[in-house]
């Protein structure tokens, strides 16, 4: 239920920690704009347009991931905030309607999408927090702030910009991602104080879930409007049961572990679980962007010889989620699952023999090598060691 304006916005630990029906559909909206994400990279025919589409897929995961830090630190209820949702909305539908003119050389409208959902959001917090009085989050809104005004000058100057753009989009896009690894230094405010990274609760954990989980569907998603497009063959719709086969292993290996540690990490090392968590959480994004954008071809072409970029992203995605996958329960419990990261071995040992076959039986061999990844017994130690909370000194 909405409350007023007036109402302390920061969240209150104790209050509910689970996502709003508005938190849900700005999920949805997100999901929508990585699947334009990943038609967009199956088209692309060189690897220096690819890098350029992978440059776009951060600064949409980044608008996400900054916003849902927002309504874990912000209380979701509060009107500021779902004004705050409802802009990220627009600009994640601006920043997919443009992402096909980005590649052709029309870039502002992306650049203006992205720069404005994070300066609106910064100039909505610190004037609401400072009518509130609320120094300490104003302070932090401030930080945040800051840094988008810095790299919004480098988005909009290479938005502008045609021989330096992308150079300049990777340095601003770098210093989104630094500055928030370092806690956001900014000059008279100094960095975030980590305390304020232990106030999460269970929601950032169930946000990230949520999101991994709907963004997992673009695997069916993207190969189910291309087949509505072509013929409906034997070939053709066997990729397409992969497709769905891959789909349901990685939402296997992401829900039955990753997302165990998450929660738990929550509770025990809560500061830890929330910086790493943008980042590995990038990964795994990767991975399934991957993923779709080469069912995407396998379905219009399931036959004849795997071209090498093809057989880069059909076996590429799934490594990659996993890899992710494999550095977040490093990074939270200090344990490798070399195991379940030798599965992987299987494609990549056919690998010098795979362009020859057709990119259907391709896919095959990489949907056996996850089901070998799940299958692989664990005992749950991935997520014991190194999560239990210390026990109190002396």
């Amino acid at each position: 239920m909405t409350t007023g304006g007036g109402a302390a916005l920061v969240r209150r630990l104790d209050g509910s920690t689970r996502a709003t029906l508005l938190e849900l559909l700005f999920d949805v909206v997100f999901v929508a704009a990585l699947a334009q994400t990943s038609k967009l990279l199956a088209d692309q025919e060189s690897w220096a347009r690819s890098a350029a589409v992978a440059l776009m897929l951060v600064a949409i995961w980044w608008t996400w991931s900054v916003t849902t830090t927002t309504t874990e630190f912000y209380d979701p209820q509060q009107r500021p905030i779902q004004a705050i949702l409802m802009i990220a909305m627009v600009g994640s539908v601006g920043m997919a309607a443009s992402l096909p003119m980005v590649t052709g050389g029309q870039s502002l409208a992306f650049a203006l999408a992205y720069v404005g959902t994070h300066v609106v959001r910064g100039i909505v917090l610190v004037t609401t927090l400072y009518r509130q009085q609320h120094r300490a989050a104003m302070a932090r809104a401030s930080r945040f702030l800051f840094w988008f005004l810095v790299s919004g000058v480098l988005w909009i100057v290479g938005a502008m910009a045609f021989t330096a753009r992308w150079w300049l989009w990777t340095a601003a896009i770098a210093i989104d991602l630094i500055s928030a690894a370092a806690r956001y230094p900014t000059p008279w405010l100094g960095r975030v104080p980590l305390d304020q990274y232990d106030r999460t609760t269970g929601h950032l954990g169930e946000r990230y879930q949520q999101f991994v989980i709907l963004a997992l569907g673009d695997i069916i998603l993207v190969p189910t409007l291309e087949l509505s497009r072509s013929n409906f063959d034997r070939l053709r719709i066997t990729a397409l049961l992969c497709a769905f086969a891959i789909m349901l292993l990685l939402w296997q290996i992401y829900v039955y572990r990753a997302g165990e540690l998450l929660e738990t990490a929550a509770e025990s090392m809560p500061g830890r679980s929330t910086r790493i968590a943008p980042y590995t959480h990038l990964v795994l994004l990767v991975g399934v962007l991957v993923t779709a954008a080469s069912f995407d071809l396998v379905v219009d072409r399931p036959t004849g010889t795997t071209p090498v970029r093809w057989l880069m992203l059909i076996i590429g995605g799934p490594l990659v989620f996993v890899l992710g996958r494999a550095l977040f329960t490093y990074l939270l419990s200090a344990r490798v699952p070399w195991g379940r990261l030798a599965s992987q071995l299987l494609p990549l040992l056919l690998l010098p023999w795979a362009g020859g076959w057709p990119p259907v039986l391709v896919t095959a061999v990489v949907a056996l090598g996850l089901a070998v990844h799940v299958l692989v017994p664990s005992g749950g130690r991935e997520t014991r060691r190194g999560l239990e909370p210390r026990p109190p000194a002396g």
